[in-house]
């Protein structure tokens, strides 16, 4: 029995089977969260690998492409004049002639080579890698990184080729998928999620809220008049507890002629001893038009728990209470 039908099949299989993995590879990393990969980094060499191919994301899909093209260009050059040698004889054995056995045994070959490649080389191996996208980035890093390795020169040429032409139209080439979703994105999928149903109203309206901080300035959460609770740099304890008493407020700003200076909160007052000049904190100014996680970020980063914000009718104070109401709007009961 002669060999060549089986080493054809063996051909096949084997170029199939790269094809299959050099698609996974493509969607595997694209799909991987990169968070996840780096919590397996300290334990396991495949997903410092995997990590490392995601760094050079477009070398790495070079390489993907380069693979998947030679596949496709062998299997046409091997798989299908076989099959099309093995149908012809068989199609003529139904009596019609041998231009149209000839045809038709092209016809059939494209077919089952197609199918083949598409099905098996494609989109089984892309569905496998979308659905399991960690685990199948790190089962497949080290042969791709061994792959890269090899025809990294090429891969490197072809690459600056994609990107000149890139250039050409104004495009800008990256290297690194991005791990975080923008704003909008994300607006987008609360909104949707809200609307058929899968997240409940109150996470929805917190989540909308929370997102709309991005695009908000701090001057939007400013009360509409000026005007604040202060005390003269030169009050004593008994009047910052009298100024807190009639005003309800704790933490009150601290004056020295029309200025703001510092804060100071009533406890520290309780000692008796000092005025708020010695007893106070510096306090925070800002403009109208900063925004808002700029802010919260400056009051986290010195614990203040207020700002004095310049509006265009004058200053007034935002406290952290203010834009925590904000982003956690109260729900009816």
């Amino acid at each position: 029995m002669s060999s060549g039908p089986w080493l054809t099949v063996v051909v096949t299989t084997v170029l199939i089977s790269l094809s299959a993995f050099f698609v996974a590879v493509e969607f595997a990393l694209i799909a991987a969260r990169r968070s996840r990969l780096e919590d397996a980094a300290a334990t396991k060499a495949s997903a410092r690998a995997a990590l490392r191919s995601a760094s050079e994301l477009s070398l790495l899909l070079a390489g993907a492409q380069l693979g998947i093209t030679v596949c496709t260009l062998l299997l046409g050059a091997i798989t299908k004049p076989a099959v099309h040698y093995a149908i012809t004889p068989w199609i003529g054995g139904f009596g019609a002639p041998s231009w149209l056995a000839d045809v038709g045994g092209f016809v059939l070959a494209l077919l089952i080579v197609t199918f083949l490649h598409l099905v098996v080389g494609e989109m089984a191996p892309k569905s496998w890698a979308i659905a399991h996208p960690e685990r199948s980035a790190m089962l497949l890093a080290i042969p791709m990184r061994a792959f890269m390795f090899l025809t990294r020169p090429l891969l490197k040429a072809l690459n600056h080729a994609a990107n000149w032409c890139l250039r050409r139209v104004g495009v800008d080439p990256v290297d690194e998928l991005a791990d975080t979703q923008d704003p909008d994105t994300l607006r987008q999928l609360v909104e949707h999620s809200a609307t058929v149903g899968t997240l409940d109203e109150r996470y929805h309206a917190n989540l909308t809220s929370a997102l709309q901080l991005q695009a908000l300035t701090i001057g939007e959460l400013a009360p509409g008049h000026p005007g604040y609770s202060a005390v003269d740099v030169t009050a004593s304890p008994a009047q910052i507890q009298d100024a807190s008493k009639s005003t309800g407020h704790r933490r009150l700003v601290v004056h020295d002629g029309d200025e703001p200076v510092g804060v100071v909160h009533v406890r520290d007052s309780l000692t008796g001893r000092g005025v708020a000049g010695e007893l106070m904190r510096p306090v925070l100014t800002v403009a109208a038009t900063a925004p808002v996680y700029e802010v919260l970020q400056l009051m986290r980063e010195t614990r203040n728990h207020l700002v004095v914000v310049d509006t265009a009718a004058g200053r007034t104070v935002v406290t952290l209470t203010d834009v925590l109401h904000r982003l956690l709007p109260a729900q009816p009961v």
